[in-house]
């Protein structure tokens, strides 16, 4: 506070202070809007993590059930989840009667490896 010129106290903040307050209040606003914005893209991917993963128990169960197409190819799934495309590979196995069949559930840029994969052992 300062003295006035008749020896009275002030009252009230001085530009400074209030600049430094403002300073203060503004530089807490953008942590938390881009600590939201952060949260949001996470749950983004997690979400598109999940999806993937039961897609890939989907096709895997269907796999299972109806047997593996003849020949593998990079599909697309029908809608609502045609932006995620899925293959398979299949391996020899030290037991003559088991294969391991690996199903890849891929979404996004290529690039930037966006996939899930799961794997499994199938009776012949």
């Amino acid at each position: 506070m300062k003295q006035t010129l008749n020896g009275t106290a002030a009252a009230g903040f001085t530009l400074l202070e209030v600049m430094i307050a403002l300073v203060i209040v503004a530089t807490a606003l953008m942590a938390l809007l881009s600590l939201g914005n952060r949260s949001i893209e996470v749950h983004d991917r997690l979400q598109k993590t999940t999806r993937a993963t039961m897609l890939a128990q989907y096709k895997m169960a269907e796999f299972e059930t109806s047997g593996l197409p003849e020949e593998s190819a990079t599909e697309s799934f029908a809608a609502p989840f045609e932006e995620y495309r899925w293959y398979f590979t299949v391996a020899e196995t030290p037991l003559p009667s088991t294969i391991e069949v690996k199903v890849i559930v891929a979404w996004g840029n290529e690039q930037n490896n966006e996939a899930v994969d799961l794997t499994s052992f199938l009776f012949r």
